[in-house]
């Protein structure tokens, strides 16, 4: 830890100072305090890999990257910090994973990003807990609620922290045989499931029950950062514990040529509440379609997250003037290009 104390001492003195952000008083999406100024989210998920085996490794790579993103019109970053990093047992958390979430905070806060922590990741399968999985569905949420206790005290009293968000596109209820997790893609699953054993409990009340728990670990030690959490475009799943939430995070992934459709799905998650898409991409439709879903949720959403790169922009583009561009590298930076064109749109305070 002491080199990256190091680091972060030298680059202090550079930032810029950041302000803590709430919900806006007309509940029409964010401002900052104590200026009252409006805030909106425009930003991307970051890194991935193990962002906080990142920052223990190469902490001025995050300095250089989220300077890159804040060049770009970047205002929010949504991380991933992997749980096993974090916990070494059902109730032990791991100080040195806390003090480089810190450390990784301190940058946010001197480049001026606020950033998203996602919590109880558990992506990379071969670094699976034994002792986690091993639990019951009660023993497993008395861990997750201890988890967010330690972030929240961790984290309170940081300006940079805009939102913690309590799981990753989580599902209600599976089996026994189908197992805590799912949503797999190659050597990680990004999705988890809240109970394997449902009983005659209907999905609604599992999800807001387990919402309402999470909510209160955070609350006993901060009070002030708001709460989400990442959503499957299923709006059914999660509307009754969203009533928990100070805002709504779908995940949504407009396809090609169905751009009416993907705002008729953002606009089921209108509850009452602010809506942060919390990832997009072009990942099913070329930026055009991205560009045209983006400005015309702005009727409905308040922001927006998209996916940085892990190769720097001007690498990306280096390879597209060199004639080596891959599909992968130009579908990414496409989206770039997209992120800073429509930013200052996006971005405008209405």
């Amino acid at each position: 830890m002491k080199h990256i104390l190091s680091i972060l001492c030298a680059f202090v003195s550079f930032a810029a100072a950041i302000e803590h952000v709430r919900l806006a008083p007309d509940g029409n999406g964010f401002q900052r305090h104590p200026s009252a100024a409006r805030y909106v989210p425009w930003g991307h998920n970051y890194s991935s890999v193990d962002v906080l085996e990142r920052m223990a490794k190469d902490p001025a790579r995050i300095q250089r990257e989220f300077a890159e993103m804040k060049a770009a019109g970047t205002t929010v970053v949504r991380i991933h910090p992997e749980m096993p990093r974090l916990m070494t047992g059902p109730e032990t958390m791991n100080p040195t994973a806390l003090d480089h979430l810190k450390a990784l905070l301190l940058v946010a806060e001197k480049v001026g990003i606020h950033v998203q922590i996602t919590g109880l990741a558990c992506y990379k399968i071969k670094d699976r807990m034994a002792w986690y999985d091993a639990l019951n569905e009660q023993e497993r949420w008395k861990t997750q609620a201890f988890f967010w206790a330690n972030i929240a005290r961790s984290c309170a009293h940081s300006p940079a922290v805009f939102a913690y968000d309590l799981v990753n596109e989580p599902s209600a209820a599976g089996t026994p045989k189908e197992g805590w997790y799912m949503g797999k893609m190659g050597d990680v699953e990004f999705c988890q499931r809240l109970t394997l054993e449902p009983g005659t409990r209907s999905h609604d009340d599992i999800m807001s029950e387990w919402t309402k728990r999470m909510v209160a670990a955070i609350r006993e030690h901060d009070r002030q950062h708001l709460i989400t959490l990442g959503m499957l475009p299923f709006p059914g799943a999660y509307q009754k514990a969203a009533g928990h939430l100070d805002f709504v995070s779908p995940h949504l992934y407009p396809k090609t040529g169905k751009v009416e459709e993907e705002l008729a799905l953002l606009k089921r998650f209108a509850w009452g509440k602010p809506i942060v898409i919390g990832e997009t991409f072009p990942l099913s439709c070329g930026a055009d379609d991205l560009r045209q879903f983006l400005l015309r949720s702005r009727v409905t959403a308040h922001g927006w997250m998209g996916h940085w790169p892990d190769e720097s922009p001007a690498a990306l583009t280096a390879m597209r003037e060199a004639g080596k561009a891959t599909i992968h590298s130009a579908i990414w930076l496409s989206w770039v290009e997209l992120f800073r064109e429509i930013g200052p749109e996006m971005t405008a305070v209405r």
